[in-house]
């Protein structure tokens, strides 16, 4: 048995250089999705910009009962992202050193937006394998927040892996932000990352934040992992949106410090709608994605140019 509690949190490594795209159409030059261990027991999957403009991150947590994939990206196609076949590959890795009978699989979401959770249905059938739903009754009911949701933190034992899961709405309905005491990594999908941070639920957001900050101080923080990398290497500054190449773009972890931040920026703008533009991480107070994605395509782009705060 892996001891997950003695020596926590373990230092692990992001010294990694993510694959970002590539230009032109020199797309089979980059794997569809690139594999980073953390640890031992914690590995980063990044889909390819390649494959889908998105390149969300994808994390595998092992404990001694059962696996944690927190989200399945944004493309369903196994053909074009075969993310059920890496998958399987990394489990059977870390089984043969560590076998075990009867190894479970859970299979959840940051959050239920089409880019974390397309590939689900690779999952459908595998042995062992429970898939969460990704509406907030069913995420709610899965991690036992019972009527505590969104201000409960709840525990989900991975077997001597003891994550602590909190209800994180604002983004979307059914968010959630896991602590992985083991390596002191917060996971906080498209609530806090350096990019585009888009706030549905106003007050809901300016609550998840006021938690999290309030958690995080209470707690050996080592990182704070989101979903996405949208911001260059130059402060204010992101990538076009739907950009399938990123040379340059500044690193995925973020500090407590900056989860603060956020709460801070969120706090300053809130009631104001539009974009809200701060060195790691760019504030949009509604519309939404999926409008914005709806008013470019009708060359409206010009009413969400952010705006410096």
């Amino acid at each position: 048995m892996v001891d997950f509690a003695s020596g926590a949190p373990v230092t692990g490594s992001l010294d990694v250089a993510w694959n970002h795209g590539t230009p032109g159409r020199r797309g089979d030059r980059e794997p569809k999705i690139q594999v980073h261990y953390y640890d031992e027991h914690t590995v980063i999957l990044r889909q390819s910009k390649s494959v889908h403009y998105e390149a969300p991150f994808l994390y595998l947590l092992f404990g001694n009962d059962r696996a944690l994939l927190l989200d399945t990206g944004a493309t369903a196609d196994p053909g074009q992202f075969p993310l059920r076949r890496k998958v399987d590959r990394l489990v059977a890795i870390w089984l043969a050193k560590y076998p075990r009978e009867g190894y479970e699989l859970v299979v959840a979401h940051t959050h239920g937006h089409g880019d974390h959770v397309a590939a689900d249905a690779q999952f459908a059938g595998r042995a062992g394998t429970t898939v969460v739903a990704k509406d907030v009754d069913a995420v709610r009911s899965f991690f036992g927040f019972g009527d505590g949701w969104p201000d409960r933190t709840v525990s989900f034992d991975l077997g001597g892996r003891v994550l602590e899961v909190l209800g994180s709405p604002g983004h979307h309905r059914a968010a959630i932000t896991v602590y992985d005491p083991w390596t002191g990594v917060l996971l906080t999908g498209d609530t806090v990352y350096p990019g585009r941070l888009y706030v549905s639920d106003c007050a809901a957001f300016l609550a998840t934040m006021d938690r999290l900050v309030a958690f995080a101080g209470t707690r050996p923080v080592t990182h704070v992992l989101g979903c996405h990398v949208e911001m260059t290497g130059r402060p204010g500054r992101d990538f076009p949106l739907g950009a399938t190449y990123q040379p340059g773009e500044r690193a995925l972890q973020m500090t407590s410090a900056q989860l603060t931040a956020v709460r801070d920026a969120a706090a300053a703008v809130a009631g104001q709608r539009g974009a809200h533009r701060f060195d790691d991480f760019i504030i949009y107070n509604e519309p939404r994605r999926s409008d914005q994605l709806r008013l470019m395509g009708r060359g409206l782009a010009d009413r969400l140019r952010p705006r410096r705060s």
